[in-house]
C-alpha cells in the first residue's frame, strides 16, 4: 500500500482555519463531518493515522484527547510528552512519519492517512510526493482569523466524493460547502 496524505481543513472566505488557537466557528455537522472522515476504515480491524502539527494538538480541549479511534501522530520540534495516550506518537520530521508509515509492522495496523493541520502543516503535506487529496470545507463568511490555509499547489484539479455531503449546507445561518481536490501528480487507486 502506498502512502496517500489526505488532507481535511474547514476554511472561511478570507482564507482562515483559526484564532487564538481555537476554530473561529463552532459548527457541528461540519465537525461532524471532520470526525466520520477521519474515523471510518473499510476493515473494522483497523484505525486511521491523523498528522496534526503542534499547536493544533495543543488546540484540541484535554477531553478530546487523543483523537478517538484514530492513531495521532504529532509533529513538532519541541519535547512533547504523550505517554499517557494510546495510539499517540510524537516525530520531529516528515521523515521519521514516512518511515513509519511505510513500516512493515505498522501498515498492518492504519487504512488512511488524514492530515488536519495547521497551516504549515498543510503546506507541507501539499507539497509532498504524498500528497493525494483536499477536503476543504469553505466556510461561505468572513471571520476574524490569526492562522490561514496556504495557498493550494497548482497541480490540483475537483473531483467529487459521495462520501462528503453535497452542495450548500447551512448552519446557524452560516452556509459551507466541502469542495475535493486531487493532485493531479499523483494517481493511485482508491
Amino acid at each position: 500500500m502506498a502512502i496517500k496524505f489526505k488532507l481535511i481543513a474547514a476554511c472561511c472566505d478570507n482564507m482562515g482555519i483559526g484564532k487564538n488557537g481555537d476554530l473561529p466557528w463552532r459548527l457541528k455537522n461540519e465537525m461532524a463531518h471532520f470526525t466520520r472522515m477521519t474515523t471510518e476504515t473499510l476493515d473494522a480491524n483497523k484505525k486511521n493515522v491523523v498528522i496534526l502539527g503542534r499547536t493544533s494538538w495543543d488546540c484540541i480541549p484535554n477531553k478530546y484527547k487523543p483523537l478517538a479511534g484514530r492513531i495521532n501522530f504529532i509533529l513538532t520540534s519541541r519535547k512533547l510528552d504523550v505517554s499517557q495516550f494510546e495510539d499517540t506518537y510524537v516525530f520531529y520530521c516528515w521523515n521519521d512519519i514516512v518511515n513509519r508509515l511505510n513500516d512493515a509492522n505498522f501498515k498492518q495496523k492504519y487504512e488512511d492517512v488524514w492530515v488536519a493541520g495547521g497551516s504549515k502543516v498543510y503546506e507541507a503535506a501539499m507539497s509532498s510526493e504524498y500528497f493525494y487529496r483536499l477536503y476543504l470545507t469553505r466556510i461561505k463568511k468572513e471571520f476574524e482569523c490569526d492562522t490561514f490555509f496556504p495557498n493550494l499547489v497548482s497541480h490540483v484539479e475537483k473531483v467529487s466524493d459521495t462520501r462528503v455531503p453535497q452542495g450548500i449546507q447551512e448552519e446557524k445561518g452560516i452556509q459551507w460547502e466541502i469542495e475535493v481536490w486531487e493532485n493531479r501528480k499523483l494517481k493511485l487507486d482508491n
